[in-house]
């Protein structure tokens, strides 16, 4: 059986929302509620919240040892180190890399994702579905086999390549088999609708869809989230001028394969 590895990075020192995944949703942190979502995917998983070393971090270690999650501590920086070395110690076939910034993820869109690479199963080292991106932002899923995430660990030397843990292989595809997945609706959300957190609105915009839908399933889907956004738009409203707002725009110099439309350049 393959063994899978989902690396959720964590820390608490955000430059734009500082103690984001622990701020609270329905009695329990933001990144509990992540991490209970992941636990609904159907394929066997090993779930690990990588967090740095320094001390402003002790509390999510401390959070990982009282809910018995997994807990890996690394560079602060180099999260490429972070994902190779929990992929080494858990002795992952494939490492799954998920940012604690996507609290609404829905455990389905990772199920596809997985289910596509065995699908497929040896003729690509990385899948994700983010390149091109179509899915709502914050459905974030890239799978690596763990010889292309050695590969990357040993040749990637780029700050932004070991910040960011997979521009390495997204911009190699000489050096990489890349696939990608895309929404089976042909719709693309990914400039549109904004389910990711960085911003203090995106917090109170996660909050109202908890406390909206969790109560009545827990295992809510994406499908149930937009139902919800087209009754109330006015959860919608909440952070949609963010909408678009992503870390490439910050890097566009450096990225070969990133566009100005793929990114919104002012709010």
């Amino acid at each position: 059986m393959t063994s899978i590895s989902i690396v959720v990075q964590a820390r608490m020192s955000s430059s734009r929302l500082p103690k984001k995944v622990l701020l609270p949703i329905l009695g329990e942190s933001l990144l509990y509620r992540m991490i209970e979502r992941l636990q609904q995917i159907k394929h066997k998983t090993s779930i690990v919240i990588a967090t740095s070393e320094n001390a402003e971090d002790d509390v999510i270690e401390e959070f990982c040892q009282a809910k018995n999650i997994t807990c890996f501590r690394g560079s602060l920086n180099n999260l490429l180190d972070r994902h190779y070395q929990v992929g080494v110690l858990t002795n992952a076939d494939i490492v799954i890399k998920i940012p604690s910034d996507c609290p609404l993820i829905d455990p389905r869109i990772v199920d596809k994702v997985l289910d596509f690479y065995f699908e497929n199963e040896g003729k690509y080292d990385f899948v994700s579905n983010l390149h091109p991106a179509t899915y709502p932002d914050g459905n974030d899923v890239e799978i690596m086999t763990s010889e292309a995430l050695k590969k990357a660990w040993q040749e990637a030397t780029r700050p932004l390549e070991l910040e960011h843990t997979t521009p390495y292989f997204w911009e190699n595809p000489d050096k990489f088999r890349l696939a990608n997945v895309t929404w089976k609706t042909g719709l693309d959300y990914s400039m549109s609708h904004r389910f990711t957190i960085d911003y203090y609105e995106d917090y109170l915009f996660i909050k109202r869809v908890f406390e909206e839908l969790y109560p009545q399933n827990p295992a809510f889907s994406l499908e149930d989230i937009l139902s919800l956004l087209q009754e109330k738009p006015e959860i919608y409203e909440i952070n949609q001028h963010f909408a678009g707002v992503n870390w490439y725009r910050n890097h566009l110099d450096e990225l070969k394969t990133i566009s100005q439309e793929q990114t919104k350049l002012s709010i």
